[in-house]
Formats: structure tokens, sequence, C-alpha cells
């Protein structure tokens, strides 16, 4: 492939940059000023492209990364390759877009899941907690789901911000999925407060568990 095509999607993303945008996303961690519904326009113009995603993926660049991610073949990668990548991830977007879009999609995720789980590093540790919450709403089989709140009760309260996050949403996800959990999960999240006075915006709803978890479980019960 030629490297021209690298050239040419960074030049495009470098046009699209917005320094109020790029202002805003600093505030959360992320390091670029692209919007997200035109950063998406490129990658979509380019199609599925794993060479170009791995070269991408390859400057370092914030965006470039975010493009790389929409246009690459999940499958492709190597165990390695994807937990490399998670660690060089450090931009919340990059991270997140990493593990939803890719590494779910990925037959190494279970594996994956479980090693970034007890990881030393909070950032990674966070991720092998969203890949828990997804399991613990689709395929719980073989969970033990009072194990995973007995960790989430002795730890949540103290654990650094993205992994506290990434707790707090799988004690609300065995709230909202298992009924015969739900009464511990609320009784967590009331004792523990985390995120309790988090701002939510209007119609949205708060990301503290016990109101999560009602609230979900009344619109489907409803």
């Amino acid at each position: 492939m030629p490297e021209t095509m690298v050239a040419e999607v960074m030049a495009e993303l470098a046009a699209l940059e917005d320094p109020k945008m790029r202002q805003a996303n600093e505030k959360r961690g992320d390091d670029h000023g692209v919007n997200l519904s035109k950063l998406r326009a490129v990658a979509k113009k380019l199609k599925t492209q794993q060479e170009l995603a791995v070269r991408l993926w390859a400057t370092g660049d914030t965006a470039a990364r975010l493009v790389a991610l929409l246009i690459c073949r999940p499958k492709a990668f190597g165990r390695e390759e994807l937990d490399t990548m998670l660690r060089q991830a450090r931009a919340p977007k990059v991270h997140d877009w990493l593990v939803n879009y890719v590494v779910k999609k990925s037959p190494h995720a279970e594996e994956l899941r479980v090693a970034w789980s007890a990881d030393s590093d909070p950032v990674v540790a966070s991720a092998g907690w969203a890949l828990t919450s997804e399991r613990v709403a689709k395929k719980p089989e073989g969970l033990d789901l009072s194990g995973l709140l007995d960790v989430i009760e002795a730890e949540m309260k103290d654990a650094p911000d993205r992994l506290q996050w990434a707790m707090n949403q799988a004690l609300a996800t065995i709230g909202i999925e298992h009924a015969e959990h739900r009464a511990r999960a609320l009784d967590i999240g009331e004792r523990l407060e985390v995120l309790k006075d988090y701002p939510t915006p209007p119609n949205c709803t708060s990301p503290f568990a016990p109101t999560w978890i009602n609230e979900i479980v009344r619109r489907k019960e409803g």
C-alpha cells in the first residue's frame, strides 16, 4: 500500500481539525479536534482496509487511530496485538472504541477479559470490566456473579476513575439483568454511593447504580 494513502487520510483529518472541539475534547483526555460524525464519514468513504488501519494506528495520532478502529477487521488482530493496542490506547475515546468495536468482536475477547480484569494497570483493568459487563448481559453462563459482586463491593469505592466507572457499569448490569442478585446490587450501590452526585442532564439516566438499575428495570417491566 502506498504511503501516500496514509498521508492523504492524515491531511483530510488535519483539514477537519476544529480548535474549539479540541479544547472540549482535551478536558476529557481526548487529544483530537475532529467532529466524530465527520470522522465517521471519512471512515465510511475508506470502507474496510485492514492494512491501512494498521498503518493509521501506528501513527499514534488519536484521530487517525479512531479511523483505524472503524475500518479494520476486528478478527484479523491476534491476542498479543490487541493487548499491545489497548496499552497504547491512553485516550479514553480510543480505548472505548477499541474495546467496543474491535475486542468485543474478537475470538480472543474472553481470554483478554480475564487477563485484563486482573491487570495492575487500572486503565487496562477497566477494559476487562467493560468486557465483563458485556458478558453479564449476553452470556452469563459460567460467570460467578456473586464473586463479581464481592470484588465490586471491596474495591469499587477506592478505584481510580475509569476503573470505578467500569466496575459501576458491571454492578448495574448485574442488577438489571439478574433479578436474583438485584437486591444485593442495589444494597452495594446505596452503601458505596459511587457516582451518586454525578451531574446528569435532563432526560438521561443517572449512572448511580441504584437509580440506573431501578429505571431500566421499570422500563423493561413497564
